[in-house]
């Protein structure tokens, strides 16, 4: 009675009454999520579009589009590179009605983003943020336009981390690596939408939703990170992003104590394949080979050499460190350019 009437008392005085109990306690915790949640998606709406494209298909032209993330305020826009597969032009409507012409500047299929350009008004930009910093469990948001006149906000959590998944282009094949699963839901139109930290900071370029049968439920995005700023940097001046070729398939594993005593390093890839009269090969690179640097460079993971193949090291002699039996030995590299 004497709990009751001191609610009653703190109502009367305008004072909260949120009870300070076990209830209580969890009110205000989800006041204090759904405030994060409000003020991230408040902060992101005006830098997320619906983009709306029309591609060639037989005789005819297919109607498609997703979302898109701005950049720049002079209208860089980020999205997937499947939203805009096919296109060179379309439009960006935003959560304002605003409705503006886009053009394709370019769009990298390998790493599955792409760059669009909104001309005829000064844009609002998002804040890219660094996905190296995510944590398992951590809070995030979904931030998509998939109709246009009204922003899709979901939030979940990071539920795992360094997952991956392959990419095509032609002949050539990918795998985008550090990939981060997440539990918010992803509708249909939110690809190449913005997943967001608490902070909103835009950590991620919704890209799949995991089918019913694998994993219902989950979705996937593309990170942002130092790979992927360049990627969208070669992208806007180049239109298209190049990429040097090795030519040998493999995976990351524990160095043996030997080789890590000489080395001073614990993790390498073993070469699993070398393709016929690739670059690899052509410097005596061997399956069971372990990949420990390339040019200074330690390599710990395919991702290692994703970041080190880039336009830069085309055509360059570079030093690559393997063990062999045992033994640590320099060869020299000369990478070609990845071509679909």
């Amino acid at each position: 009675m004497a709990m009751e009437l001191r609610y009653i008392d703190a109502i009367l005085r305008g004072e909260p009454s949120v009870p300070d109990t076990p209830a209580g306690i969890e009110s205000e915790a989800l006041d204090a999520y759904s405030r994060v949640v409000t003020t991230v998606a408040e902060t992101l709406a005006p830098s997320v579009a619906n983009l709306r494209v029309s591609r060639r298909a037989g005789r005819g032209r297919v109607d498609g589009g997703g979302s898109g993330v701005v950049i720049t305020p002079d209208g860089f826009i980020i999205t997937s590179a499947h939203v805009v597969l096919g296109s060179e032009r379309g439009s960006a409507t935003f959560v304002d009605g605003m409705e503006l012409p886009i053009d394709v500047v370019g769009a990298d299929a390998l790493s599955d983003l792409a760059v669009v350009r909104a001309t005829g008004a000064e844009l609002t930009p998002a804040v890219l943020g660094d996905a190296a910093r995510l944590r398992v469990g951590q809070l995030v948001v979904a931030i998509g336009n998939p109709m246009g006149f009204s922003g899709s906000v979901t939030a979940g959590v990071v539920s795992a981390l360094g997952r991956s998944f392959p990419t095509q282009d032609g002949r050539a094949t990918r795998v985008i690596e550090n990939v981060i699963q997440t539990d918010a839901a992803l509708h249909p139109g939110n690809s190449g939408g913005a997943l967001v930290d608490s902070g909103a900071r835009v950590v991620g370029i919704n890209t799949a939703v995991v089918t019913p049968g694998i994993g219902q439920g989950l979705g996937f995005a593309v990170p942002i990170n130092d790979a992927t700023r360049k990627i969208v940097a070669s992208l806007i001046g180049e239109g298209r992003v190049r990429r040097a070729y090795l030519g040998i398939v493999g995976g990351p594993r524990p160095l043996p104590p030997k080789v890590a005593r000489a080395s001073g390093r614990e993790r390498g890839v073993e070469i699993v394949e070398v393709i016929p009269d690739s670059p690899a090969a052509v410097a005596g690179v061997r399956p069971e080979d372990l990949l420990l640097s390339i040019d200074g460079e330690a390599i710990a993971g395919m991702e290692d050499i994703q970041r080190v193949m880039d336009a830069d090291a085309i055509g360059r002699a570079l030093e690559v460190t393997v063990a062999r039996r045992g033994d640590v030995r320099a060869l020299t590299v000369v990478p070609s350019e990845l071509t679909s």
